[in-house]
């Protein structure tokens, strides 16, 4: 994985997560009232130092519009939005880029966690993984960002370490802080659940 993997030596797992479903419906403009991160930093990593890495985000809550087999009115942690991924290495004299389509956003207070399935790379392998991140608002000194592939969420396999699939909105806690920039969470709590939502629950775990 070009972008993914310069940050860290791990293979990926040889099943990625799949990409949004052809079958996602898109969802009208957040009104105010819901769930939010906007921002772009660059962050401090702590095993890249001395390299340049920043991420853009925009996401919006978008509860229940994304439906799939088993979930036919989606889930209320639903979101659309971007995310963008730079990483320069001055080593390597060498800069990736990837960008990522939202799928799943959850706030509480300052905080708030997200995923987002690569939608376009210079490695087309990378094409269709989900990516989890974390966000804490603020700006250099009190900003902070999390991503998945860096210190967290590995399996190991046949003697490996390997990424596994990421879920939605499953990131680890911010632990990069912003040294440029900034990002801000809106947050919102959660929507009431749509009617017959839980027996929709029931009936597909009966199926199992």
């Amino acid at each position: 994985m070009a972008v993914i993997a310069a940050l860290t030596g791990l293979t990926p797992a040889a099943s990625a997560a799949s990409a949004a479903p052809s079958g996602t419906t898109a969802a009208a403009k957040a009104p105010a009232g819901l769930a939010r991160v906007s921002g772009q930093a660059r962050v401090f990593y702590a095993y890249s130092p001395h390299d340049d890495i920043r991420f853009s985000v925009d996401a919006k809550a978008a509860p229940f519009s994304r439906p799939v087999g088993g979930l036919p009115q989606g889930m209320p942690t639903d979101a659309r939005g971007t995310v963008t991924i730079y990483h320069w290495s001055p080593a390597k004299k060498q800069g990736r880029r990837a960008e990522a389509a939202v799928d799943c956003l959850a706030t509480g207070g300052d905080t708030a966690t997200l995923s987002a399935v690569v939608t376009k790379s210079e490695d087309p392998e990378e094409i269709g993984d989900r990516l989890g991140f974390s966000v804490k608002s603020g700006g250099p000194g009190r900003g902070r960002f999390g991503f998945s592939w860096a210190v967290s969420n590995v399996d190991v396999v046949d003697g490996k370490a390997v990424f596994p699939h990421v879920g939605t909105c499953m990131a680890p806690a911010p632990f990069a802080s912003v040294t440029k920039g900034g990002f801000k969470v809106t947050h919102a709590e959660l929507p009431p659940l749509p009617a017959g939502w839980g027996k929709q629950q029931a009936d597909g775990a009966g199926a199992r």
